[in-house]
């Protein structure tokens, strides 16, 4: 080395000297030629948010070059350059040396041994290497700042994280690929076999693939989203993009925010990516999205022309005009084989063909897809239709009015149905099969079906499990199982965010009165917002709360365990001194109680929206009930226990009081009644006894608060009706039970649909437990035209009036004891 070289070296050892003492605050971000880092030396970008140096997995005697955050405790690595390759570090003087060459490459050698360089082929006379804020790691010509003159970048080769600023796609010119890959385990950043990539069809899209099998796939961009994500929407944290032209195609992000630190990732040790998000009050990181979210991401688990309903009882269903290719399999829930067509299509009459519209779905694999942006819908169809190989078409970019084509050949598979969003697909159908069914008729002969199965095959959901636990697929958040039978009363058993007292404070704003949203028997509620900007509801602890730690500790093992489409979401909890509190997701619409009961608000919801908010209740209820290893008894279902979001989706909440159930468990018994009167079950609120025909009770009069609009305490037509539920009756048998129906919804009711809603909630509110159907029986009556048991007189618990306290003006929970029975009036929670 000449004599400029060392005194370089000589400067460079100082710098790094001085940033380690805390005299000096001024970081090194830049390496020049000749100059070196060796292990316990490092790169500190300027603004101090990354760093690059040697680092050794715990457990682990290999070192590596890599780049970790700066200033987060628990040192999270970003990017490693020699994870192939790593120093061996057990034996003395072996430690790494990295180093740039006149060549304007990074070198990092293992005594004279090269482990890992960069490789550049441009060249420069004065290069150097610098550790941007970015996280970037480049290496350019010492006056050139663009990045157009970057020689070489890190972020070109990323590994199992991807940053702000990062592409993740094809660079078409050189026909090289920015893929994400795991780590092969904890304490190896090698390349595992799981990675996120994208495969260049003629209508590309991104893959989660383990090895060349794909596991998760997000379909291809349309305009506005990847097909299979209808949720990624703008928001106020990042901002994202997809480019596709002839030199490049690639998705990348940056911050709207820059006082968020996110990234995305791929776990080594699961097949899972997701984004997550630095909590700086708690000092660790929270997941925001993750793929597969459910079952239904699972790469084709539905087979061909079978799509994947993740809130149906069975997932699986075959499109219209098609059926199991293995009826048997089928009804196993061997869904692999999937299904084929009613009536083969004849290419000698193609041009008789049709097409059946599919509205909301994912769009299928497009490993075989022919694109033309060029053209429109009508002329997309009719090249479709003169084709005989193409089985289905649509738009390729569905922003604004939709434009361009893409037509699939061969069958389709990896199909995904959503309830409110997704995207419509023309399938080709032969023409005796069109027009057979409409979409309505459809959801209900699928009702009809999936309800008959779970009816007839008692070991239904237990084979699917199974099903599932044989391609070691991990469990959905539809069949999520509780731990530890009755679940144990240690909290470090629930997979839960415990969130820091401080960060609900400054969400809440202090616990604003203004940001307070309702009053419950656990305590106030607010809306609050955490510094990323997702909207949340916050449930505080009362000091005088009648509810307690018992009650709370039960929410959180049974809501936190339990996911489905039509339960509240639990995001976390708060339990630090005498503070309790509980975090949910945020309901734009509020409760129900807070709709249905209001003269004016009650308006915004017609039949149709009535019969949704039913169905989904009773979805949400079938789950509890039939969808778990343990069955869950609600106990407190009520209006003020729905809640519902911007889309006046159903979610069913306050788990506080609830109580599990094994399989072989049908009914059980307490001293002390918990609930509310007027939704209790005669022989829960006489006798403490309780099953899941208790809640299906409760369901029937929610059913009937829902379709008349009043509520069933309360409610006298005359002396002989001193309830909502006797009142029903009393005009079921004289047959003017269309009467019941709110006047405020005579326009848009569905007379038949209506009267099936009361006469099956009349089923449900028979006063003796045996007479009553199950959930799955409901289900099935509430999508079926079929013929109907009378129902018997409602069962209801009469109790004195002088024997209860009056509902406080306030409406605070007020709670009575009689003959140890503890009751909840209705207005309490």
């Amino acid at each position: 080395m000449d004599i400029i070289g060392i005194l370089n070296s000589i400067v460079f050892i100082a710098l790094c000297i001085h940033i380690s003492s805390p005299k000096f605050s001024i970081a090194v971000d830049t390496i020049k030629l000749s100059q070196s880092i060796t292990d316990g030396m490092t790169l500190v970008s300027q603004g101090e948010k990354f760093v690059l140096g040697f680092f050794s997995p715990l457990g682990s005697n290999k070192t590596y070059l890599g780049i970790w955050y700066k200033n987060i405790p628990k040192k999270t690595i970003v990017w490693v350059a020699n994870g192939v390759e790593p120093i061996n570090g057990s034996s003395s003087g072996t430690s790494g040396i990295l180093t740039l060459n006149n060549t304007g490459n990074l070198v990092l050698k293992q005594n004279d041994k090269v482990v890992w360089y960069t490789t550049s082929q441009q060249g420069s006379l004065n290069p150097v290497a610098q550790l941007l804020d970015s996280g970037n790691l480049v290496v350019r010509n010492e006056k050139d700042t663009t990045r157009e003159g970057y020689l070489w970048q890190s972020f070109d080769y990323p590994c199992d994280t991807i940053l702000p600023g990062m592409k993740l796609g094809w660079n078409l010119r050189t026909r090289t690929e920015k893929r994400m890959t795991s780590w092969k385990s904890p304490d190896d950043p090698s390349p595992g076999d799981l990675y996120w990539g994208s495969l260049l069809y003629n209508y590309p899209e991104q893959y989660l693939m383990q090895g060349t099998k794909k596991f998760v796939r997000i379909g291809p961009w349309n305009g506005l989203h990847f097909s299979g994500v209808p949720d990624q929407k703008p928001n106020n944290i990042y901002a994202y993009k997809f480019v596709s032209n002839k030199d490049e195609m690639y998705y990348s992000y940056t911050m709207e925010n820059d006082s968020v630190i996110t990234r995305m990732m791929i776990n080594q040790t699961i097949p899972l990516y997701s984004r997550t998000v630095w909590l700086e009050d708690q000092q660790t990181w929270q997941m925001i999205k993750s793929m597969p979210k459910d079952t239904c991401d699972h790469y084709r688990i539905c087979g061909a022309y079978g799509t994947c309903i993740i809130s149906a009882s069975q997932i699986c269903n075959c499109l219209t005009g098609f059926s199991p290719k293995s009826p048997v399999a089928w009804n196993k829930t061997d869904w692999t084989q999937g299904c084929v067509r009613n009536k083969p299509l004849n290419c000698t009459n193609k041009l008789k063909d049709g097409f059946v519209k599919v509205e909301g779905v994912k769009l299928p694999d497009c490993t075989h897809t022919w694109v033309d942006e060029t053209i429109g819908l009508n002329e997309c169809r009719a090249k479709c239709l003169n084709n005989c190989s193409c089985m289905a078409y649509t738009n390729s970019n569905i922003s604004g009015k939709g434009s361009g084509c893409v037509m699939w050949f061969g069958d389709l598979i990896d199909l995904r149905k959503f309830e409110d969003e997704g995207q419509d697909l023309y399938i080709r159908m032969d023409a005796s099969e069109l027009g057979r069914e409409g979409h309505n008729r459809l959801a209900k002969d699928l009702i009809r079906i999936l309800a008959s199965i779970i009816i007839v095959s008692g070991i239904l959901f237990l084979g699917y499990r199974r099903y599932i636990l044989r391609r070691r697929i991990i469990e959905d958040s539809e069949i999520i199982e509780l731990e530890g039978g009755r679940g144990s009363e240690d909290e470090g058993d629930i997979d839960l965010p415990m969130l820091a007292y401080s960060t609900l404070v400054t969400a809440t704003d202090n616990f604003s009165i203004k940001n307070k949203i309702g009053e419950g028997g656990f305590g106030p509620v607010y809306k609050g917002r955490f510094a990323w900007g997702q909207e949340i509801a916050v449930k505080r602890l009362s000091s005088d709360s009648g509810q307690g730690i018992t009650e709370l500790k039960n929410e959180i093992k049974l809501i936190a365990k339990l996911q489905h489409r039509n339960l509240v979401k639990l995001l976390g909890c708060c339990i630090e001194e005498e503070n309790r509190v509980l975090v949910y997701e945020y309901m734009t619409n509020r409760s129900l109680n807070m709709l249905i009961f209001d003269d004016t608000k009650r308006k915004l919801l017609d039949w149709p929206k009535r019969f949704n908010i039913i169905c989904g209740i009773a979805r949400g209820l079938l789950y509890l009930h039939q969808d778990s290893r343990l069955r869950i008894i609600h106990r407190d279902l009520k209006p003020s226990n729905i809640l519902l979001d911007d889309k006046l989706i159903p979610k069913i909440s306050d788990f506080g009081i609830a109580r599990i159930f094994g399989l072989d468990q049908t009914h059980g018994n307490t001293k002390r009644v918990v609930g509310t009167y007027g939704y209790m079950a005669p022989e829960y609120a006489a006798d403490g006894l309780y099953s899941v025909k208790s809640d299906v009770f409760s369901f029937g009069i929610l059913m009937l608060e829902i379709i008349c609009g009043k509520r069933s305490r309360g409610f006298y037509v005359d002396n002989d009706s001193p309830n909502l539920a006797t009142h029903a009756w009393s005009l079921w048998k004289k047959g003017r039970a269309i009467e019941l129906i709110d006047k405020g919804i005579e326009d848009s009711c569905v007379e038949l649909e209506a009267l099936r809603c009361i006469h099956v909630s009349l089923l449900c509110i028979q006063q003796f437990p045996e007479d009553r159907p199950s959930m799955p029986s409901v289900v099935l009556m509430l999508g079926s035209d079929g013929e109907f048991s009378e129902p018997k007189k409602p069962g209801y618990y009469v109790i004195k009036k002088d024997s209860f306290a009056e509902t406080s003006n306030s409406g605070q929970s007020e709670k009575i004891s009689t003959n140890d029975m503890t009751i909840t009036l209705l207005e309490a929670r």
